[in-house]
């Protein structure tokens, strides 16, 4: 039986190109708020996202996620805990690619080092300033997955298992 067959001979089948995307991101709360970024490219432009983002080559999970956080942010940080890993999929027209496979590995974390009220960070980064957001500054059109889950386990200690589809997204511009 070939692809047509299978589907039931509903036509030509979709060609979706993803770009794979694996992510180190650090959740840190501080009086019922949370220490996100505003993001200054790709698919999650002119939201406010968790603090982190990929590897250097050689570089750990949370070697990556200690470097991403002090550049982003400003803070040095403790990582306390693994908190699980989950992966979103969703539009976004790329380069050759149609969709976003984002994999993102959750960490809790701990600030070291810097002023817990004045969040900074480094220069020719992707984002652009971290502040405090609590969880009724949410909203789906000023924030990226990453902190509506963040924000979930939080609250129920859970990321959960499943993937989180998006079937449409408006990536800014």
């Amino acid at each position: 039986m070939n692809v047509k067959e299978h589907l039931g001979g509903i036509g030509p089948v979709k060609r979706e190109k993803y770009h794979r995307a694996l992510g180190v991101y650090g959740i840190c709360e501080n009086n019922g708020k949370l220490l996100v970024v505003n993001k200054t490219v790709g698919p999650y432009k002119s939201r406010f996202d968790l603090p982190g983002g990929s590897l250097e080559v050689g570089e750990s999970l949370t070697e990556g996620l200690g470097r991403e956080f002090f550049e982003e942010t400003g803070f040095a940080i403790k990582v306390r805990r693994n908190l699980g890993v989950i992966d979103f999929m969703l539009p976004w027209q790329w380069r050759n690619v149609t969709h976003l496979h984002h994999i993102a590995a959750f960490y809790s974390v701990q600030l070291v080092s810097g002023g817990v009220n004045e969040p900074n960070q480094v220069e020719g980064q992707d984002a652009n300033g971290a502040l405090w957001i609590s969880k009724e500054e949410v909203t789906s059109d000023n924030v990226s997955p990453l902190v509506v889950k963040a924000f979930q386990w939080l609250e129920t200690r859970s990321l959960g298992l499943e993937v989180e589809r998006f079937e449409s997204w408006d990536v800014r511009e």
